[in-house]
């Protein structure tokens, strides 16, 4: 226990061995995660997934999350279900303050409610915007120009808590899911060690969401919401293909192959007229959408490597 002083009438005392676990799987999650390591913060224990078999050789695939927490001497828990009655003793058997969720699953209430400083999710959104499962992807795929990271206490319904601390993060016309992602793993861990100190303080704010006449919602993508509809208008098409690039990528049919594409430019010049598509063979592919042509950057044929278009067409006859 140390004793801070803000100034000479005021004094606060700060707890630094709150004991944390914190639950999380992908490579978003080992931010935050390595943040918490590399800031000192008491982490006695991290919950991910169970190892899972993946590839040809069906080998055991364990999540980042994990990989770190090993590498770092963190116990690690895998349960299947978060409600078995063994998992639950062991979570308690940590007499944890306080559970951070980055990038894992939904958790029953006996899960969120146990520690007696509560439970904060951090979420790829301005809450209430962008709740559910995909919140960057959706962000790109609409065209904004602006989202950012939230966290929340936990509470019964999905990302609707109340928040504790919000950033806000710029997406520019030029950015992809991918580049959103990878600024916005750092900024979330900043915002996670921001909320963490102020819990250890008792000076985290809960505020309720705001309410907006209109939500936006971010649910669980699935391969024909990928599916791209080369009808709409091109700026809609653009912002749909760099909104699932580079995961999980949006795709169409073309010379009979299910082609997954990653990169476009909107091409308002004259292309020699066909009826859906043109290509020169060599170094040029232009599909139309409604009102222009989009120029092909990346793309990735069933079966194949993901190429830039020009080293696709080297090796591929156009019919």
């Amino acid at each position: 226990m140390f004793i801070d002083f803000i100034d000479k009438d005021t004094i606060f005392f700060r707890n630094t061995e709150m004991r944390i676990i914190f639950m999380g799987t992908p490579d978003f999650a080992v931010a935050t995660l390595q943040a918490l390591v590399e800031n000192g913060k008491n982490v006695v224990a991290v919950i991910t997934v169970p190892d899972k078999p993946a590839g040809r050789g069906q080998k055991l695939q364990v999540s980042s999350v994990k990989q770190y927490a090993v590498a770092q001497g963190i116990p690690v828990m895998q349960p299947e279900k978060l409600r078995n009655p063994d998992f639950l003793a062991e979570l308690q058997s940590y007499q944890a303050d306080l559970q951070i969720v980055v990038a894992f699953r939904m958790l029953p209430e006996v899960v969120w409610s146990m520690p007696k400083k509560g439970t904060f999710n951090l979420h790829g959104s301005l809450l209430p915007q962008y709740r559910g499962a995909a919140p960057i992807n959706w962000a790109v795929m609409n065209g904004e120009t602006e989202t950012g990271v939230t966290t929340f206490f936990i509470e019964k319904e999905i990302d609707t808590g109340n928040i504790i601390f919000s950033d806000k993060l710029e997406i520019s016309v030029s950015d992809s899911a991918g580049t959103v992602h990878d600024r916005m793993m750092h900024i979330g861990a900043a915002l996670v060690i921001k909320t963490v100190e102020a819990i250890e303080t008792n000076t985290a704010p809960s505020s309720p969401q705001p309410e907006f006449e209109t939500l936006k919602a971010a649910p669980k993508i699935f391969k024909e919401t990928c599916e791209i509809n080369w009808n709409k208008p091109a700026k809609q098409v653009y912002d749909f293909i760099r909104g699932l690039s580079p995961y999980p990528g949006a795709w169409c049919m073309w010379q009979e192959k299910v082609v997954k594409i990653f990169g476009t430019t909107i091409v308002h010049e004259a292309i020699e007229e066909t009826e859906t598509w043109y290509s020169d063979g060599k170094k040029k592919l232009y599909f139309k959408a409604q009102d222009a042509w989009l120029a092909v950057e990346e793309l990735q044929m069933e079966g194949k490597k993901r190429l830039k278009t020009e080293d696709f067409l080297r090796g591929f006859k156009v019919s």
